[in-house]
């Protein structure tokens, strides 16, 4: 935990104040990347006049400004190594980085709204999804169905996958929506049964009655309860008592033995009773958050919980590790419980204000700064605050509840919270051997294959009667044609026999069954990692990896590659290659 020590203040306030100034909302304009310039930095004073505060402006800026800025870098960078200050890059390059997939100018929101579930509290998933598990097997038991011998287990799902319920089946799909990877029940099926059972059908997350996204951790309890009763079914251990079931009635089953779990109240009764158990402690959370409030952001709790546990879980989480017996409700200008997302997104609800510590409401119609609330609409939200669109940044954990639709009806900017980021990059570190011995492998069977069609090519020509590519091929002994086919079939072979393994276990070392969360196949992205860049302007693994970005960041999106990326660059090089030849002669 990073300790407070008194403010020292050894630079003038006034000076300060005339030295420098921030970029208001009507002065902005845009940058060359399109973000707004509101709350950039500015020198107050002209270069010629800054003599007059001990700085030689015009010595500055001597010579070619790209060496000047490698220059001041590298004494910025030495001042920050003598303060004991980490570099910005260890951030960057690091499993708790913030990876951008949209250029998002960070000096320019003037308003960071939060989630709380899995965005500021983050929970033990084997605890909390395991405790939520429980409960639904209880009540399935309840309800009739054999449910003696099954036991939660979090590695037979990952966040991202897909439940058809159609077919009784966990699939993984690319960012195509092609399927990859399949379960049926518990069981993982074999490439050639996915491509049986599927064929040329996509996964279409429009069609709800069919297609189930595991949006956030709150979905892993629900889709190992559902793959483990799939197995049931299939064995015919279901009573007949309980009705003809198919999968789809199967998968409402269990969706209603959980919806009683948490409606009922027990398991969140007994998260508050213990909380220690199931909230993981993250004592740079609420630092990171007192950084952005200091530093001009208002900020917002938006979370569908309500008031007691919101209460409960907020006071365990961030209290203890901020300064000044300040209390959590301190950092937060607006605070809103029960909100109902996905709907507070999209349309006007009734708004009540929260008037006492034991939760009781009244109705109201405008929202104040400083208020407790529960219910009302974001809409009501940028006009209480006076501000809009891309001026919001909206935190949170759940792809559709937070992020999409936020970004979608509001155009709110996005930032994804994703735990098991941290895991996976980790575990791509530890995959580089294996995977460079694959991709060699898979570059050499391409490099024998395309040598191999040109012979089969010259071989279809002549067994046609006709010219093959040159007179040379026409013209070679058909032995000695068949037999180099045949060997270089014998090498593909044998590449082959040592490539299909090693496919089938890259990523394992994130997850046996599904591979990475990101990766569909050894090239591909997943239908997972589609969705966050398609809505998420930034994603990482926790909030408090803002700490080490402070609130003035200027995320920039990296370049994104395109198939014929890495023919152009060949053709640079070769280009390049010809122009030294030539200047050489």
């Amino acid at each position: 935990m990073r300790k407070m020590r008194r403010c020292r203040c050894s630079v003038d306030a006034d000076a300060g104040e005339q030295l420098f100034c921030v970029t208001s909302s009507t002065e902005c304009d845009v940058d060359y990347l399109g973000q707004s310039t509101k709350g950039d930095f500015n020198l107050n004073v002209p270069l010629d006049r800054l003599q007059a505060f001990g700085t030689d402006g015009q010595a500055t800026l001597l010579g070619p400004i790209e060496e000047v800025a490698t220059r001041k870098a590298e004494e910025a960078q030495d001042l920050l190594s003598h303060l004991g200050i980490p570099s910005p890059s260890s951030a960057r390059n690091s499993p708790r980085g913030i990876f951008c997939s949209r250029t998002l100018n960070l000096r320019s929101i003037s308003v960071i709204g939060y989630d709380m579930d899995y965005t500021l509290v983050h929970y033990n998933v084997m605890a909390w999804e395991g405790r939520a598990y429980d409960y639904c097997m209880d009540n399935l038991r309840n309800m009739g169905f054999p449910v003696d011998g099954l036991a939660f287990d979090p590695d037979l799902v990952i966040r991202g996958l897909v439940i058809d319920k159609d077919k009784g089946n966990l699939v993984k799909a690319d960012r195509f929506g092609y399927i990859q990877r399949a379960m049926h029940g518990t069981r993982m099926l074999s490439t050639r049964a996915v491509s049986e059972m599927y064929g040329r059908e996509l996964v279409d997350l429009r069609k709800e009655s069919r297609w189930v996204f595991l949006n956030t951790l709150f979905s892993v309890s629900e889709a190992v309860a559902f793959m483990q009763m799939v197995d049931r079914l299939d064995e015919g251990a279901i009573a007949s008592e309980l009705g003809p079931l198919d999968y789809n009635g199967l998968y409402k089953a269990v969706g209603k033995a959980l919806f009683r779990a948490h409606a009922e109240g027990q398991l969140k009764s007994e998260i508050m009773s213990n909380p220690e158990l199931f909230v993981e402690p993250d004592p740079e959370l609420p630092l990171a958050l007192l950084d952005q409030k200091e530093g001009g952001k208002k900020l917002l709790l938006i979370t569908n919980s309500d008031y007691h546990y919101t209460n409960k879980m907020m006071k365990h989480s961030f209290n203890r590790f901020l300064p000044n017996e300040m209390d959590w409700r301190g950092l937060f200008d607006m605070v809103i419980i029960s909100a109902r997302k996905p709907e507070f997104f999209q349309m006007s609800q009734p708004l009540y204000e929260v008037v006492t510590e034991e939760g009781l409401m009244r109705p109201c119609f405008k929202a104040l700064t400083g208020g407790l609330y529960s219910g009302g609409s974001a809409q009501m939200v940028e006009n209480s605050l006076n501000i809009h669109g891309d001026e919001i940044l909206y935190v949170g954990d759940h792809i559709y509840t937070d992020v999409s639709q936020s970004k979608v009806h509001l155009r709110w900017r996005t930032a994804l919270i994703c735990r098991e980021i941290e895991e996976e990059y980790n575990a791509m570190i530890n995959s580089r051997g294996h995977q460079a011995t694959l991709i060699q492998l898979i570059n050499q069977k391409e490099v024998v294959g395309d040598l191999f069609n040109q012979l089969r090519l010259a071989l279809q020509r002549r067994t046609k009667c006709r010219p093959a590519q040159t007179l040379a091929a026409t013209n070679m002994d058909d032995d000695k044609l068949t037999e180099t086919i045949q060997k270089l079939l014998i090498v593909m072979q044998r590449l082959d026999e040592k490539i299909a393994p090693m496919l089938e276990v890259d990523g394992e070392l994130f997850n046996k069954r599904w591979g990475f969360l990101s990766r569909a196949g050894l090239w591909d992205k997943s239908h997972l990692m589609r969705q966050i860049e398609k809505y998420a302007d930034i994603y990482t693994s926790r909030v408090s990896n803002f700490l080490h970005y402070t609130p003035f960041m200027y995320f920039r999106s990296q370049e994104q590659t395109l198939a014929h990326d890495s023919y152009s660059h060949y053709q640079l090089q070769l280009n390049g290659s010809a122009v030294d030849c030539s200047g050489q002669n």
